[in-house]
């Protein structure tokens, strides 16, 4: 999740007693989805499940059975936006729910390990919203449960949807051919600029026990992971900077904790994650790797950027004009070398099949009806999980160092990978 027009409420904590079902075997109709959380992501996951099964020729079709929130008059609103048969306001009575085979998770990142394990051990499939969780300890328990869930034929996905962007799966295959050659580069950065305006209030997303971290786990989290995913490689170590800027902020007026809510005009309050964060490493391989990401880049709206330089080329990617990826064949006569931009709207490339004629645009809004095909095709079909439940970890353990190396003046930290 990465946008300030989030606007899911603060969770409460209960410790969940869920009991335990055999594994859910969808049939030939549907797959039951139950999803907690309605806002920004929950709408984007919502639309994503809605039309998978429209666009795509799936073995089952997902149903959005319940979507949970604990506003009964919010989540209700949301269930007739949406399309959703039901609505529940507590998490634990849509995971008991017998049309529901699935749990979708779109909640502020204190509550993801609490929700996925419950759901696990109650015999239900998996996706979560990234960063899978808030700390490394919540990750590997999330991990733990998702092992044990696989060996009952269950499946877990944390949700890097930006994986599933046409043009990026695209530049994964030409790496995995050996297009760059051995790599030597990769830059990556998320710039944003929603909490310029010292009068933004003090969301959900600015305290560290709800959120994590700040732009490092809201936006570090989609570059570490497609850093490592297009790469095919860890991060073994990192370096790192990080500042809070505006260290305190208005508290929300009323009873809203999204970003649309209204400010208090006396009433303030501590910022408690950072604003920003700079940071390199070291992939396995060797090859160097910088990041940066801010809410504070004035102009940026959601500018992600990618370079990656091997032996024999290189490839960029921009987020804005998402439906291209630059290549640069480093092998080609230098009259006529350059990069070329290659437009990820032909049929032969990923997911492009089941969409328009080329040249055709696809937006964000694909990237999670992808995200829900995946889903729906590793259930049926016994794919492995990707993204997993590891991955998420290691992103996370990723973010650790960062946090870690930032708080020892940039001193190098490691990241370990088991």
């Amino acid at each position: 999740m990465a946008r300030s027009q989030e606007q899911e409420t603060e969770p409460q904590t209960a410790t969940a007693t869920v009991t335990a079902t055999p594994p859910p075997q969808p049939g030939r109709g549907t797959l039951g989805v139950g999803m907690v959380g309605y806002a920004f992501m929950g709408a984007a996951h919502s639309q994503g499940w809605r039309t998978a099964g429209h666009v795509f020729d799936l073995p089952v079709r997902p149903a959005l059975a319940a979507i949970c929130g604990r506003d009964r008059a919010a989540v209700d609103a949301a269930a007739a936006r949406h399309g959703w048969a039901a609505a529940e306001t507590d998490w634990r009575a849509l995971i008991a729910r017998d049309d529901v085979q699935l749990i979708d998770i779109c909640t502020p990142g204190d509550s993801h390990a609490e929700i996925a394990i419950a759901a696990l051990e109650a015999g239900k499939h998996v996706l979560c919203e990234k960063p899978l969780a808030n700390t490394v300890a919540e990750a590997e328990a999330m991990v733990r449960a998702a092992e044990a869930a696989q060996a009952r034929g269950q499946v877990a996905m944390v949700g890097f949807n930006y994986r599933k962007v046409p043009a990026i799966t695209f530049a994964r295959q030409l790496i995995a051919d050996g297009r760059l050659g051995a790599l030597r580069h990769v830059r990556a950065s998320y710039l944003q600029d929603w909490l310029v305006d010292p009068a933004s209030p003090l969301t959900w997303r600015l305290k560290r026990e709800h959120a994590g971290s700040g732009a490092l786990g809201d936006l570090g989290a989609h570059i570490v992971d497609l850093a490592q995913y297009l790469a095919g490689e860890l991060l073994t170590g990192v370096s790192a900077v990080s500042e809070t800027f505006v260290r305190e902020r208005p508290l929300l007026s009323g009873a809203s904790a999204g970003l649309s809510g209204g400010a208090d005009a006396v009433a303030r309050g501590e910022v408690t994650v950072d604003d920003a964060a700079i940071f390199t490493g070291r992939l396995a391989s060797g090859a160097l790797a910088s990041f940066e990401a801010t809410r504070m880049a004035a102009g940026r709206k959601n500018a992600l950027r990618l370079e990656i330089n091997g032996e024999l080329g290189s490839l960029a990617f921009d987020l804005e004009r998402l439906n291209e990826l630059s290549f640069h064949d480093h092998t080609e006569p230098a009259a006529t070398a350059g990069f070329r931009r290659i437009l990820v709207t032909e049929p032969e490339h990923p997911y492009l099949e089941a969409w328009w004629p080329p040249g055709h645009a696809l937006g964000y809004e694909h990237t999670f009806v992808h995200q829900a095909r995946d889903v729906v095709r590793t259930i049926t079909e016994g794919l492995p999980p990707l993204p997993s439940f590891a991955d998420g970890l290691q992103v996370q353990r990723v973010l650790a160092a960062v946090e870690e190396s930032a708080a020892k003046n940039s001193v190098h930290t490691s990241v370990p990978s088991s």
